[in-house]
């Protein structure tokens, strides 16, 4: 999922290394560490996301209890009657609330999505399919375009959710250390570039089928028939993908290797360095798997474009429609079979796949690890069901929505505020779709009856849900790169690593934000049939 889906533990972590004197390089970096502290420890006093979610339900029958005993409404955006909103703490909201239960956590829209298409994804993973992919992107590039290459493998790495953590970090360090270059560079660029740019990808990634899920049901506040896909900010991803990348290099040659060449020699080498180099090589068993699977590829994709060539195709839409056939629908489902497909093949050559039976017995494995997303996802969907019944959500979008028309807010100025709450809410509350699941009931309707698409609202969460990733010190994977920065610099604290991330943390999210803005601009297609505006 996302970086910030890591589970948190309250109070301080018994595994975070002391801050050490020598970090404190400036009096700017130690009043940094200062406000890292301070979040941490507000942070750290949050429940965990299943139980804030139970603890807005309370507060959200009280509220509408208030609500409705004052008889507060709004007009209805789809021309019906007003919206009035309802009591949860009534008998009918009591009923619904248990009667309901079931049926909200069953057509949670997410939910279908994200299970078809971690199937997929968990036979590519255990195949070791994604890890060979990560390793042959850093394996044999120049020195001179090594931070690129690690920088754009972190965006491909996404496919992989949390697992690009644990194998692309390291093989970071090692990959820069191989041209002759330092290893805390390689673990920096690779660490900036999958946390900070986590909802920015070439390709299609779990994260897209739960946001996609979430903007949908916001949406339905507005128009019950409006439908967002995983698609649906894949034009956006892949050019913020390809501008973050090359935004990391900048400020990586410029200043962070500048930074890192400064640093004082340590009075001996850390003994234990990580893997061999030889980690970074390619069986002839796992090349000979990527070949296949690259073949398996393009005649997947060849097949899906010859059948979707005649007008009458099945795959097409209605009219012949492209943009509303069956396999933009239905992504999830095209995705799922790809990834298992791919990983069957290469499994097959590379001898981690020994028959049939080991394909169920991935996905399995795979359903396992989401067991913790799907404990949440009960709780969230409670909420956001009686969020839509007691007619809270729709009710604060219409008000909030003509209190910017009142104000002369447009849409632009309005980016600019969502962009700041979402990214300072991002510092502390450490589950990305949690957050978005909290904040889109809200901002999703709400700009839609400012003329503003939900895809586009989801593409600036997805800015906001990013940026700060690689400097608040409550996400788990923080600490990890900090573990894996010590192999090679035992003196590293919190600091080193926070002055590290942090110009590659506000260069990337100023350059984010000044590409959506060009994006809207220009009235650039989000992704397959979304417009911007």
């Amino acid at each position: 999922m996302s970086p910030n889906d890591a589970p948190t533990t309250p109070g301080h972590s018994p595994h975070r290394p002391p801050t050490r004197p020598g970090d404190d390089t400036s009096a700017a970096l130690a009043g940094l560490l200062r406000l890292l502290g301070a979040i941490e420890r507000a942070g750290n006093k949050l429940p965990h996301p299943f139980w804030l979610f139970g603890i807005l339900s309370v507060l959200l029958a009280l509220v509408s209890w208030a609500l409705a005993a004052a008889d507060v409404s709004a007009p209805d955006p789809a021309g019906g009657k007003d919206v009035v909103v309802r009591s949860l703490v009534s008998v009918d909201g009591v009923r619904s609330m248990i009667t309901d239960a079931v049926t909200n956590y069953a057509t949670f829209p997410p939910l279908g999505t994200i299970l078809v298409v971690m199937l997929g994804v968990a036979v590519a993973d255990r195949s070791g399919l994604l890890t060979a992919m990560l390793r042959a992107g850093v394996g044999k590039v120049p020195a001179r375009w090594m931070t690129f290459a690690v920088a754009f493998t972190a965006m491909v790495s996404h496919i992989a959710s949390d697992a690009a953590y644990v194998v692309l970090v390291p093989l970071g360090g090692l990959a820069f250390r191989a041209v002759g270059r330092s290893p805390i560079l390689g673990i920096v660029v690779a660490y900036v570039g999958v946390s900070a740019g986590y909802d920015a990808s070439p390709l299609i990634t779990p994260m897209d089928a739960v946001l996609s899920g979430l903007t949908t049901a916001a949406a339905h506040t507005v128009d019950a028939g409006y439908s967002v896909t995983p698609l649906s900010n894949y034009f956006f991803s892949l050019g913020s993908s390809v501008v973050l990348a090359a935004v990391i290099t900048f400020v990586t040659e410029k200043v962070l290797a500048k930074r890192v060449a400064a640093l004082p020699p340590e009075a001996e080498e850390p003994e234990d360095e990580g893997p061999g180099l030889g980690e970074l090589e390619l069986r002839p068993e796992e090349r000979r798997g990527l070949r296949r699977a690259g073949a398996t590829l393009l005649l997947f994709l060849g097949v899906i474009v010859a059948a979707m060539i005649p007008a009458g195709s099945p795959l097409r839409g209605e009219g012949g429609s492209i943009v509303e056939s069956p396999v933009l629908s239905g992504i999830a489902v095209v995705l799922g079979v790809l990834f298992a497909l791919l990983g069957a093949v290469y499994g097959r050559a590379a001898g981690t796949v020994g028959n049939g039976r080991d394909i169920p017995d991935f996905m399995a494995q795979g359903m396992r690890e989401m067991a913790p997303i799907l404990v949440l996802f009960f709780a969230i969907s409670q909420f956001l069901a009686y969020f839509k019944w007691t007619g809270v959500g729709q009710v604060l979008a219409v008000r909030g929505a003509d209190l910017l028309k009142d104000l002369g807010v447009t849409g632009p100025v309005a980016f600019l505020g969502i962009l700041v709450v979402c990214t300072v809410i991002n510092l502390v509350m450490t589950s990305g779709s949690a957050m978005w699941a909290l904040v889109a009931p809200v901002f999703v309707p709400m700009l839609m009856l400012l003329d503003v698409p939900p895809e586009a609202t989801q593409a600036l969460y997805r800015i906001a849900d990013s940026c700060t990733n690689a400097i608040t010190p409550m996400s788990a994977y923080f600490i990890m790169a900090l573990g894996f920065l010590q192999r090679y610099r035992r003196s590293a604290g919190i600091g080193t690593l926070a002055s590290l991330t942090l110009p590659l943390s506000v260069a990337m999210l100023v350059a984010w934000t000044l590409l959506f803005y060009a994006w809207w601009a220009l009235g650039i297609p989000l992704g397959p049939g979304a417009p911007v505006r």
